[in-house]
């Protein structure tokens, strides 16, 4: 699996400022900000995407999957407990608005093990600040829950399944100053992510934000993926089980815009990683956003 969090130095200025304009720094540095990409490049990406979307998962394991989801991620879970991610420090200097006065009360979706929960805790030391977080996997909560550093009096963390119909939370509609979602949303299927969003904004407070941050088409991490691994266009089942959904720009806008909210900010992450120890060039896409509630 790749993971979004290989995203290098966590104190590395915010991204769009770190350009290469000399092939030959390529490894002075781990990562490089808004790379475009030649026609060559793009072509012989969309190739490998064709290819490996060529075979559709058989429908009856492709039923399992999205059948047994929580399965998948309790076992993920039960393989890496809190080793997997890193925690995301990386936020605030991507999403500054996390560390404003006025936000009290913040709600994570797919929370996972807290790699989100921790760093706000850490920097947000007033006991007004309220984190609410939830995740598919009990297991994962779980394992929030026993951190040293976990705190119930600033944290709420509950078992959830965002694509039901009905969300039964724990807080009133319209009571929410910003809602976080950190690769999760790909990792549902793309038919539920429209009504998800829409329902989960009714919870934002007006004037109140959803920052999002995702994966997107042509990222190494979907050129990676084998034949007989697609479910959907731009979807697939990761070896473990678990899922992830590929984004454009058009779609992530039409998503926020059709649930009543308006565009603050919507910017495709081009980045390129490099490993200077192995000399390797990693491309990497990702969806960055900032909607805001009317009002």
């Amino acid at each position: 699996m790749t993971s979004e969090e290989d995203s290098g130095d966590p104190k590395r200025p915010q991204f769009g400022s770190r350009f290469l304009t000399d092939d030959k720094d390529v490894f002075s540095h781990n990562a490089w900000d808004q790379i475009d990409w030649t026609e060559e490049q793009l072509a012989e990406v969309d190739e490998k995407i064709q290819k490996n979307s060529a075979d559709r998962v058989d429908t009856d394991v492709k039923n399992d999957f999205l059948s047994r989801a929580g399965h998948y991620w309790n076992k993920f879970y039960e393989t890496h407990q809190n080793k997997f991610f890193k925690d995301r420090h990386w936020l605030f200097t991507e999403f500054p608005e996390l560390l404003s006065k006025e936000v009290v009360n913040i709600f994570e979706i797919g929370c996972g093990v807290g790699n989100t929960v921790f760093p706000l805790l850490a920097l947000r030391e007033s006991p007004q600040t309220m984190i609410y977080c939830c995740d598919f996997s009990p297991l994962a909560i779980d394992i929030l829950k026993s951190n040293d550093l976990f705190d119930e009096n600033r944290c709420k963390p509950f078992v959830c399944d965002v694509t039901s119909d009905v969300l039964s939370l724990p807080f009133d509609e319209s009571s929410l100053d910003v809602i976080v979602s950190i690769f999760t949303l790909s990792a549902i299927p793309p038919k539920d992510i429209p009504r998800v969003i829409s329902n989960l904004c009714r919870f934002l407070k007006p004037g109140g934000l959803f920052l999002f941050r995702d994966y997107g088409k042509y990222d190494l991490a979907q050129v990676r993926f084998k034949k007989g691994s697609c479910l959907e266009d731009n979807f697939y089942a990761r070896g473990d089980g678990t899922m992830a959904y590929f984004f454009t720009e058009d779609e992530v806008d039409k998503y926020f815009v059709d649930a009543g909210l308006v565009k603050k900010s919507l910017i495709t992450d081009k980045r390129l990683q490099v490993n200077r120890g192995k000399q390797l060039k990693m491309y990497r896409i990702w969806i960055q956003a900032k909607y805001q509630k009317p009002g």
